[in-house]
């Protein structure tokens, strides 16, 4: 049986796979051509990541396909009901990245509030004529030890922030309409770990009372999640990061925000034009910036390539 990663699988899925007799093709097939790859090759299983769109009219134009895979949580590139409504598998691996984009969203907060981003690009042109300069100019940095997180989104991901967040002493507030309660245990390195219920409250009493915020939901069918009514209930200074969807953040509003001096800073690792970010973002000095990577550390793949490659073998009952 042939399977297509078109948006590529690391190499412990490849060798799984490879060992139970499957053919993995790692060729990046462009969109266009996509539909007339499968159907030259036959292929039974597309694996994909967020590049690669599954619509229904390639699913109709490609009768052999019998398992769509999403390597990572959200599925809005696949029309998931339709391909199961033609009895396809639609697979994805909601667990094994969520400690990656936690870890990111935190490398965030620490550049930003740290002037990271900024000083990082100044120091390169100035750091040997204006030290003193530049000293003085970032050292009014903040500590994230005892501030207020606000958590949007309590799914995996968002409980994984929630981990570190309590293991450097923040206080965690969250918002998400699906769950009321999440129970968040907190492991350290000798095995010894404490509990932490964490109940949701309304999006509104987050928005005012955090002192950073984390989005952790999926894409908004209904325009923004947060747009200019949202940013004038925050406080004054807020600090925001977004390591979820493009388009969850109005980003005209967010460099608005961030002009007035009502956000301090923004960590952005996911744009409304993927992938050609807008200029005024790109260059805004108050806006971490990373290409869409939270879910892309070695350990990451290593379990993603791991899990769709057990979920393969287990729906085709290959031993």
């Amino acid at each position: 049986m042939k399977i297509l990663a078109n948006d590529g699988l690391d190499q412990s899925g490849i060798d799984l796979l490879t060992e139970k007799g499957f053919e993995v093709i790692t060729t990046k097939v462009p969109q266009e051509f996509l539909a007339e790859y499968i159907n030259e090759h036959q292929i039974k299983t597309l694996l994909v990541r967020s590049a690669t769109q599954v619509r229904a009219e390639l699913i109709d134009a490609c009768p052999s396909l019998e398992i769509i895979g999403r390597g990572g949580v959200g599925m809005d590139n696949i029309d998931v009901e339709y391909a199961r409504s033609k009895g396809i598998h639609v697979i994805n691996t909601p667990s094994a990245s969520s400690a990656s984009v936690a870890e990111l969203v935190f490398a965030h907060l620490f550049s930003g509030a740290r002037f990271l981003q900024e000083s990082n690009r100044q120091m390169t042109v100035l750091g040997n004529t204006d030290f003193a300069k530049l000293k003085k100019q970032y050292e009014k940095g903040i500590e994230l030890r005892g501030k207020t997180i606000g958590i949007i989104g309590m799914g995996r991901i968002g409980q994984e922030v929630a981990k570190i967040a309590l293991g450097l002493g923040m206080r965690v507030i969250a918002a998400d309409n699906q769950i009321g309660k999440a129970v968040i245990k907190v492991k350290f390195y000798n095995n010894q770990f404490i509990n932490v219920d964490i109940e949701t409250e309304p999006l509104e009493g987050v928005l005012r009372h955090a002192d950073f915020i984390t989005l952790h939901v999926p894409a908004q069918n209904s325009g923004s999640m947060i747009g200019e009514k949202e940013f004038e209930l925050m406080k004054d200074g807020v600090a925001i990061v977004n390591c979820s969807r493009g388009g969850v953040i109005d980003e005209e509003a967010l460099i608005s925000a961030l002009d007035s001096g009502k956000v301090a800073f923004a960590g952005l690792d996911v744009f409304i034009n993927e992938p050609t970010p807008s200029k005024e973002i790109l260059s805004h000095p108050k806006i971490s910036l990373t290409p869409h990577t939270g879910a892309s550390t070695v350990e990451a793949q290593d379990r993603i390539g791991i899990s769709l490659a057990d979920q393969i073998c287990s729906i085709l009952q290959v031993h």
